[in-house]
């Protein structure tokens, strides 16, 4: 088997693999850069599957990478859009309080995102809600004006024409089976060659833990996978959201509940439920992978998350198996929402990390190895943040690896 020899390999072709690798080839144009990616396309899994929201970074803890990164990449995000000719909206969003007893969660995310540096919020009572949404129900809303709706497989794409441009590699149907440190140099047997690189950069998304424990690091924590099911409003049926119509989150899961998002198609998603998947990259309910069962199984952390929030789960559960309770949801956002407006069910799946003492992570994970970044969790709204994070990432690799 022939080997090729990089500086750096970039595993991964989710939008934070090529946003990292376009940066890196940018600040380093005499290195070689290569991306892998097992797909036949980028972007195939968690970026191709997200509901395509620019975040405001207004549910993040202050102080937090999520906080730091959320609305800086807002702003340069729609900048690298407005250069490239990539279609954005920003149609606004709504956080509603349905009834008084969430009020005084809304105050707190409210504080939250004024404290993150969210430009042009506002608290909101009915009737302006109602000019905002006419069909919402609500008794307090927040607005936020500087959320919008991309498709992050187009914002992808032009990474990896960037990429390329500069010099890069992609790699795609290329299939990493085995990582292994030989002195100063990383080697990566995949499907149809070696690659000896002076580091390597873990972008692998719902398998980057898995490529890590390959590489003998030891995490604290496991990446569980969870499916996230939709809906789409009839195309009779989407005057009812003019943007974003979102609940207030329960502030100890990582989850935003079930909502209304506006595609940047005109076309519009009602969810995602929460579920766990039987297989990382299972999008079907009958997605069933054996050895994935096994990892999950054989986390103690996944047991204890399970006891603490074993209630939260089944009420998940129950609401993925009747649509009638899925509606039942929406219902408390927009009451004119029947069973029959909803339709074609889609699905993605979140690459949750869960720490072997139960705790779900909130932040992202970034972490350096030994010659090797791995980023093991980076969930939204990571796709938004995706230029601060890569600069984030290169940095690192460029003290790390000598660059």
């Amino acid at each position: 088997m022939r080997t090729i020899k990089y500086d750096i390999a970039i595993i991964g072709g989710g939008i934070i693999g090529l946003a990292t690798a376009m940066t890196l080839a940018r600040n380093h144009p005499d290195r070689r850069f290569v991306v892998l990616e097992k797909e036949s396309e980028i972007a195939q899994h968690q970026t191709g599957h997200n509901s395509g929201v620019i975040h405001a970074g207004i549910y993040y803890a202050p102080g937090s990478q999520k906080a730091g990164f959320c609305y800086t990449g807002n702003l340069e995000l729609r900048r690298y859009c407005d250069e490239r000719g990539i279609d954005y909206e920003m149609c606004g969003k709504v956080i509603v309080a349905t009834d008084e007893s969430e009020v005084p969660r809304l105050h707190d995310l409210f504080a939250r995102g004024k404290a993150n540096g969210v430009d042009r919020l506002e608290l909101i009572g009915r009737e302006r809600l109602r000019e905002i949404e006419p069909h919402a129900a609500g008794v307090k809303a927040i607005w936020s004006p500087e959320t919008g709706i991309v498709d992050y497989r187009r914002v992808s794409q032009a990474y990896a024409t960037d990429f390329g441009e500069m010099g890069g590699e992609l790699r795609l149907n290329t299939r990493v089976e085995h990582v292994a440190r030989r002195g100063n140099t990383i080697h990566i047997d995949t499907d149809t060659d070696s690659i000896a690189a002076r580091g390597v950069i873990n972008c692998a998304g719902l398998q980057a833990d898995m490529i890590a424990r390959d590489m003998g690091e030891r995490l604290g924590l496991r990446i569980v996978p969870f499916r996230g099911e939709y809906f789409s409003l009839r195309p009779e049926r989407e005057r009812l959201v003019n943007g974003l119509i979102y609940p207030v989150p329960d502030p100890k899961l990582p989850f935003l509940g079930v909502h209304f998002t506006k595609r940047i198609d005109g076309s519009v998603e009602a969810g995602p439920n929460a579920v766990l998947s039987l297989k990382r990259e299972g999008y079907d309910k009958t997605s069933f992978n054996v050895e994935d069962t096994l990892d999950i199984a054989t986390h103690p952390g996944f047991w204890r998350m399970s006891m603490t929030h074993w209630m939260t789960g089944m009420k998940e559960q129950y609401r993925s198996m009747f649509k009638s309770s899925f509606v039942d949801s929406l219902q408390k956002l927009l009451p004119e929402v029947r069973p029959e407006d909803v339709w074609r069910p889609s699905a993605g799946v979140r690459a949750q990390a869960i720490d072997d003492n139960g705790g779900l992570l909130q932040d992202f994970r970034i972490v350096q190895g030994d010659r090797a970044v791995h980023v093991l969790n980076a969930p939204s709204p990571a796709a938004t943040s995706s230029l601060p994070i890569s600069r984030h990432i290169a940095n690192i690799a460029t003290s790390a690896f000598g660059l």
